[in-house]
């Protein structure tokens, strides 16, 4: 049995298995992870980054890992579950402090991580250049010859433990998502949703999907859905956030919480003020679903803390009811 260092830790929890959950510290505490994860061979550590969080992250990875008594040239890979940027931002800075590392991403994802001005670029868009630099800084250029592009249903060998990485769209279409047979756990990155720490409740985690702009597809996402239950895993560790269990559970849940989306998008598809009606509707779902799963804080208390996924959700969904009336025309 593999033993994994339980040191004090600064900015991570060790979650079993040799995984140490990060907390990037982005918008407020338990808003936005990345994993640290551990094999060892007969003389050191090997090491797995999985996401990166943004620039402003990085310094809480490096500590990590000096925490665990890990140098920077034991990180063998960093693995991007998607290359939005509060999950890929800080990729280029790892990769220039990791000097060994291989950078792991969905073959869509590559030519943003060469080039990641178009990434930059959509960010400023949405929230102008000064939040833009705060908040994801200067993104950082990776050589291509240091980047692998992961194929559907390849093995990433960390020294003997074999993390399966799965091409799962529906958020987006250069989304993977990654299985560790050791822990019984998937990486999900968005793919399975928001589940934030301060919403649970005597009933568990409660769990709602992430509809961001641009790539939102409801059906390929119950499809992707699907194929990572047949894996039967035991945990969920997700970007936002951490590691949840009582998958089934979890799964049901996330599932209504997409119907329910889905229907209200359906409902405002000709609305002539399509957004603004989107996101009230939203916060009225959320809302209303955390009052019957027994949440416990106040409308205003809600209304501050999804605000964020509520406008990222409501413009996502416009997009999507936009494409599908293309469509159909």
């Amino acid at each position: 049995m593999t033993q994994f260092p339980t040191p004090e830790l600064r900015f991570a929890k060790h979650v079993g298995f040799g995984i140490y959950v990060i907390d990037t510290g982005m918008i407020r505490p338990q808003s936005e992870s990345c994993y640290v994860v551990l094999m060892r061979s007969p003389s050191q550590y090997h090491v797995a980054i999985i996401d990166s969080g943004t620039n402003n992250s990085v310094p809480r990875v490096m500590g990590t890992l000096e925490d665990l008594g890990c140098s920077p040239e034991q990180v063998d890979f960093i693995i991007l579950t998607h290359v939005h940027l509060d999950h890929a931002g800080g990729a280029g800075w790892l990769m220039q402090l990791c000097p060994q590392a291989q950078l792991i991403v969905h073959p869509r994802g590559v030519r943003h991580m060469v080039d990641p001005s178009i990434l930059m670029a959509g960010v400023v868009e949405v929230y102008g250049e000064a939040v833009a630099q705060a908040e994801y800084g200067q993104l950082i250029p990776i050589p291509i010859e240091r980047i692998i592009a992961i194929e559907d249903d390849v093995m990433v060998d960390l020294c003997g433990r074999m993390l399966l990485c799965l091409d799962t769209p529906g958020h987006a279409k250069h989304h993977i998502c990654i299985w560790d047979a050791m822990s019984s756990g998937i990486f999900t990155g968005d793919t399975f949703g928001l589940s934030y720490r301060e919403l649970d409740t005597v009933a568990g985690e409660f769990i709602f999907p992430t509809t961001p702009p641009t790539q939102f597809d409801p059906k390929t996402l119950r499809i992707t859905i699907k194929q990572l239950m047949a894996l039967n895993p035991e945990a969920l560790y997700l970007t936002h956030f951490g590691k949840v269990m009582d998958v089934p559970v979890l799964c049901e849940r996330y599932l209504k919480m997409l119907t329910l989306v889905e229907e209200l998008g359906q409902a405002l598809k000709s609305s002539q003020n399509r957004f603004l009606q989107l996101k009230e509707g939203l916060l009225n779902l959320y809302t209303q679903e955390l009052r019957d799963h027994g949440c416990q804080l106040s409308d205003s208390q809600i209304s501050e803390l999804l605000a964020l996924d509520v406008d990222l959700n409501a413009q996502g969904m416009d997009i999507w009811l936009g494409q599908v009336s293309k469509s159909n025309g």
